[in-house]
Order: structure tokens, then C-alpha cells, then sequence
């Protein structure tokens, strides 16, 4: 099918000829009678948006643009998005860490950033810092209870997440990391449409091992390639749950029910074999037999960046608002984490 749109300006379903939806003749001319789009289309506003330019410049001062995606919601995107800003800021970068999950703004729990409200300056909207090098930006802020609801449709949406990005004043910075929601909706395109304005590094895709999560993965990738996003990699998150068996709880079940022989264990591990106490329990949660994120990573041409195992411990520190590289607790995550960031590091 020929159109005369130019390229990424005309719909999949558009009829032959269409003059793509920012021509002054979209939805009137004789081409687009019959099309499902000729309605939206005629009443759409043309030609660029204003405020791109504003949102231009006032990225100008931040060096890169990362996205973080997911294609299901609850794979750990979020507590990824916070420790990768953390671990940022923890090398000396100037970080910045947007959250645009309007409808599930998990961010300032997970920075310890909880009540904080936002100020205005004659610069703009001032970021929320968790420590000199890292400022957060979050509805989660401008919600009079946290426990509130936020029932937006999409325009409202795209409308504050516009004024994120014109209106937050960044300064000079090495990173933006942009927490998105779950999926591909209004809110995704909105974002890669003002991001790519500026110059967008590329996007980083969390899963988790099994075939229920990489289905939806595959098309979030999909929809990275077709809006023109690279792909820096992708993360499998909970790729087993890892804790030293020092850690672990154990329970006795008898004819009375069940009772915590805990204290029991670990005392008969300590007297027979006490070299166990620093041996690590490893135990596969999801089904990865298929080969999860990296056979999927390997099927589709994209880097698979690494597998950050569940531990309890990365879990407590995202509760507590605190980075997983601050002490020596999170011993099966850390690690796992910090060889991705290099990684993402070293690819750009």
C-alpha cells in the first residue's frame, strides 16, 4: 500500500493514499473517506507541538535519557529503576529519577521519600533529593493522601507528564531515569514522542523468567522498534530466590499442626556441620525451563543485560527507601545489579 504521509505519520490501518495525520488535509480528503481514523484525524491538532521546543530545552543540560519498561506489572521495574539510580548516584553521576507511573507512583516509598512535597521556583518545579546527586519527581508527591486513587484518562495523563518534562528543573545532569508504567499505553507514547525530541539513549526491559511474563515482553520490545527506541537490554528480575541459609525459616509440621523448629535447626546446623551457616539456598521460583530472558533476548536480536536473583534482603531495602549497595545485606543482589549498571555504562 502506497501512502503520501511521511514515514511513522501514517496509521497501520489507513487507507491507500492517506496524507498522513499531521497534513492539513488528514481526515478531508477524498482518500481518507471510509478510513476508521478520518474522525480523530480531522479534529486533531497539526503540525508540532509547542511545547516539544520547550521540553528541548530544558533537557538540554541532561547528557542521558534511560527508559525503563515492563511488560507486566509486579516484575520488580520499579525496584530496578530506584536501585539503578541509586547505584548511579553512588559512582558520582548527577542523577535524576522521574516516575510517570501515574496510576502506581511507587517511587518515593522505595527512595524513602514519602510526604515530601514538591517547590516551586522561578526556575520551575524543584526535585525532591534524596541526596545531593539524586532528585526525584513523582505524582506521589502532589497526592494529598498517599492512599488516594488517581482516575485520569489519557489526555490528563499525557498532560502532566508534558509538564514533567517542561517544567522540572534538572540542571546539569548526567542521567534521567524514567520509571514508565506497565504495557504500552497512552502514557508510552507520550513519552518516547517528547524524549526522542531530545535524544533518548534507549530503553531497559524488566521480566521476570517465565513465559507468562516474556509473552508480553516480546511485544514491548516490538513496540520499542517500531517507535524507534533502541533496546540497551533486558533484565531478568527474580531469576531465582538466592538468601543464605542462615536466613532461612524452618518449620516442623506433626499431627498438632505446624511449629517453627527454626532456633532448632540452625542450632543442629551449627553444632554437626557449621560450614553450612555461609552457604547460599538457592531455589527456582518461576519456571525458566523455556529458557527465559536470554533465550528470548538471543530470538529477537536484542543484549540481555543479566539475572538479578529474588532476594528478601534487595525486598526490605526497597521497603526502607535505601539503597541495596549501602551496606553488606543485600550479598545475593548487589552484586548482580552492579555488573548490570557497568554494563549499561560501558554499552553507551
Amino acid at each position: 500500500m502506497e501512502n503520501g504521509g511521511a514515514k511513522g505519520d501514517v496509521p497501520d490501518d489507513a487507507n491507500e493514499h492517506c496524507p498522513g495525520t499531521q497534513s492539513e488535509e488528514a481526515g478531508k480528503a477524498d482518500a481518507c473517506a471510509g478510513c476508521p481514523n478520518q474522525q480523530i484525524c480531522a479534529t486533531a491538532p497539526k503540525g508540532p507541538d509547542p511545547d516539544v521546543v520547550a521540553i528541548v530545552e530544558r533537557l538540554a543540560t541532561v547528557k542521558h535519557k534511560l527508559l525503563v519498561l515492563s511488560g507486566k506489572g509486579g516484575v520488580g521495574k520499579s525496584t530496578f529503576s530506584a536501585q539503578l539510580s541509586f547505584a548511579l548516584a553512588e559512582m558520582d553521576h548527577q542523577v535524576g529519577l522521574l516516575d510517570i507511573d501515574i496510576c502506581g507512583p511507587s517511587i518515593p516509598k522505595m527512595l524513602g521519600l514519602e510526604g515530601q512535597d514538591i517547590h516551586q521556583s522561578n526556575l520551575g518545579w524543584s526535585p525532591v533529593y534524596v541526596e545531593s546527586n539524586l532528585g526525584v519527581m513523582s505524582i506521589g508527591f502532589m497526592l494529598p493522601n498517599p492512599d488516594d486513587a488517581v482516575i485520569w484518562r489519557g489526555p490528563r495523563k499525557n498532560g502532566l507528564i508534558k509538564q514533567f518534562l517542561k517544567d522540572v528543573d534538572w540542571g546539569e545532569i548526567d542521567y534521567l531515569v524514567v520509571d514508565a508504567p506497565p504495557g504500552t499505553s497512552d502514557e508510552h507514547i507520550s513519552i518516547v514522542q517528547y524524549l526522542q525530541a531530545t535524544g533518548i539513549d534507549g530503553a531497559i526491559i524488566v521480566t521476570t523468567p517465565q513465559q507468562v511474563s516474556l509473552i508480553d515482553v516480546r511485544k514491548e520490545i516490538n513496540f520499542c522498534k517500531k517507535v524507534g527506541v533502541p533496546v540497551l537490554g533486558v533484565v531478568e528480575n527474580m531469576s531465582g530466590l538466592r538468601q543464605p541459609l542462615s536466613d532461612l525459616r524452618f518449620i516442623k509440621s506433626d499431627e498438632a499442626g505446624k511449629t517453627d523448629a527454626t532456633e532448632w535447626a540452625l542450632n543442629y546446623i551449627k553444632e554437626k556441620a557449621p560450614e553450612l551457616l555461609s552457604v547460599m539456598a538457592c531455589s527456582e521460583v518461576f519456571d525458566s525451563s523455556k529458557g527465559g530472558a536470554e533465550k528470548m533476548c538471543h530470538e529477537m536480536g536484542v543484549p540481555f543485560l543479566g539475572k538479578v536473583p529474588m532476594d528478601p534482603q534487595l525486598c526490605k531495602a526497597a521497603e526502607e527507601g535505601r539503597s541495596c549497595f549501602a551496606d553488606q545485606k543485600c550479598s545475593a543482589s548487589a552484586p548482580a545489579l552492579r555488573n548490570i549498571v557497568k554494563k549499561l555504562i560501558k554499552a553507551e
